[in-house]
């Protein structure tokens, strides 16, 4: 279903998501919550912020069937998402040697959607990255050890949805020409709700260190407590 609205003179179609039953999901992902909902070609939905200049919310599913099933070694190149109005779009340039050092952070994996090009290439829009501090991004005791964990438990369970989430603080730093802001935490919510499993993680955005991604485990209750 589109929803069409008028921005500044020109007509923008706003995507409204549908996640069948799944209430969680349908209570985030509508205008009332989202200023644009992008849905990535089917891969994934993301709950974008035109105040922060980033994604709220990405959320999608990982099936066993396409999970490490082929691999590509290929990593594409970052590109703009010309479904955002110009104004609201975060750009590849924001990020270079910006002042907090900050990593593009994906918020959908490449190496969950890296079983054909069409996919990969949709989690390399700019929509799909937030500016995540490096020690957090690209530890596999961190953020990317939850999204490999993710991975494990879609071929151990069949599927896992992946629920996403980033917070902003009331007066975030900001980086780049577009004044892209920067979260101070994010987190990642995994389940599988037929085999009564649910698994969450917290991370503040900053420099740290950590054991095990367990250290990062939080009651899903307290991510969810708003909606």
């Amino acid at each position: 279903m589109l929803k069409k609205i008028i921005f500044h003179g020109a007509y923008i179609l706003l995507a409204t998501a549908s996640f069948g039953n799944d209430l969680l999901l349908n209570k985030i992902f509508n205008e009332s919550n989202c200023d644009q909902i992008l849905r990535n070609k089917g891969y994934f939905t993301t709950c974008y912020s035109y105040k922060y200049k980033g994604a709220k919310y990405v959320a999608y599913k990982l099936e066993d069937s396409l999970v490490n099933s082929v691999n590509l070694k290929d990593r594409l190149k970052f590109h703009s998402d010309l479904n955002i109005p110009k104004r609201y779009r975060s750009e590849y340039k924001d990020y270079t040697r910006n002042s907090y050092q900050m990593d593009r952070g994906h918020l959908a994996p490449d190496a969950a959607f890296d079983y054909s090009y069409s996919s990969l290439n949709a989690v390399y829009s700019m929509s799909n990255i937030i500016p995540e501090y490096k020690t957090v991004n690209r530890s596999k005791k961190m953020w990317a050890g939850v999204e490999r964990y993710a991975r494990y438990m879609a071929t151990s369970l069949g599927s896992v949805t992946v629920l996403n989430g980033v917070e902003y603080g009331n007066h975030p730093k900001r980086i780049g020409k577009n004044r892209i802001a920067v979260p101070v935490a994010l987190w990642k919510m995994i389940y599988n709700k037929d085999k009564k499993f649910k698994k969450c993680f917290y991370f503040e955005n900053k420099k740290q260190r950590a054991n095990s991604i367990k250290d990062f485990i939080v009651d899903c209750k307290k991510l969810i407590r708003k909606f």
